[in-house]
């Protein structure tokens, strides 16, 4: 049965409550831990040896879908109520919007240290001790709108001048290409502008949320599923158009072996970008 992801700005006070307990619980299993260590495992650069699935690559999209599908599976498995919902920060901009009241994800961390001591995921509550990360750090962290040089999140323009590219991704495939609907909503440094779509986002919520450990903040999850609703949009918009690269490069590319193929593997998990390009038998958005 087809279920729905909702705007987290139309969840009810019950639909909160449910998708906090089931996150909590989840944390307590050391489940969830465990979703963090697979995106530090595979958050890897243009500059890096290897495979870049995840990140800097066309199959960031389709490796997000999937990331985000399996931790609403796990979710689903505490409680079969929930679902993940979205954050649609073109329309709740400011900090003290939700997602980041009380009752959902708690709010912005306080000077200094940028501990968050506010929601159900403030480490004084208990509930929520950083166990899997890039530093020592135990509590949760955010700088919301970024106190220093202050940035603002990204706008419905910046979403259409993404979802405008009928191409979904070009050569060579990586961080620096300027064309392409990817890297447009991924955002890095396109456009002439340093930050864009995506990774705005990340850098206006900060603390956790840079880096490869951003998981360790709920609200990546949120962030990743208007992402995901975003390809969807692009897919109906454009719909002669498809994931590329169709095929590996050849053999003279020095993108051989380092990016995923539409019908190839994606990493960690035995499924294509080809397969996850229709999920509408799965969830859709309300």
């Amino acid at each position: 049965m087809v279920y729905v992801r909702k705007n987290v700005s139309k969840l009810t006070a019950t639909e909160r409550r449910r998708f906090v307990d089931a996150l909590l619980e989840l944390k307590r299993s050391g489940e969830y831990d465990e979703f963090v260590r697979l995106h530090i495992a595979h958050f890897r650069g243009d500059g890096e040896r290897g495979l870049r699935a995840a990140h800097m690559a066309p199959s960031f999209l389709p490796w997000h879908r999937q990331f985000v599908l399996d931790l609403e599976n796990a979710l689903r498995r505490v409680d079969d109520s929930v679902t993940v919902p979205y954050w649609d920060w073109t329309r709740d901009r400011s900090p003290t919007s939700k997602p980041w009241t009380d009752d959902l994800l708690g709010g912005n961390g306080r000077r200094g240290d940028r501990q968050v001591m506010t929601g159900p995921f403030a480490f004084r509550t208990g509930g929520w001790t950083i166990r899997a990360g890039i530093t020592d750090g135990r509590f949760l962290t955010r700088d919301l709108g970024r106190s220093r040089r202050p940035i603002d999140l990204p706008t419905k323009a910046d979403l259409d001048w993404a979802l405008r590219d009928p191409v979904y991704d070009v050569s060579p495939w990586d961080s620096t290409v300027s064309k392409g609907f990817r890297n447009k909503m991924e955002g890095w440094g396109s456009g002439g502008t340093p930050w864009r779509n995506h990774n705005r986002v990340h850098r206006w919520v900060g603390g956790h949320m840079l880096g490869g450990a951003s998981v360790n903040d709920p609200v990546f999850w949120l962030v990743h599923a208007f992402m995901d609703m975003q390809w969807s949009r692009w897919q109906r918009r454009h719909r002669k158009h498809r994931y590329l690269p169709a095929r590996p490069p050849g053999r003279d590319s020095d993108q051989r072996n380092r990016i995923v193929a539409r019908h190839e593997r994606m990493p960690p998990w035995d499924v294509t970008p080809d397969e996850l390009e229709d999920v509408s038998e799965i969830y859709r958005y309300a």
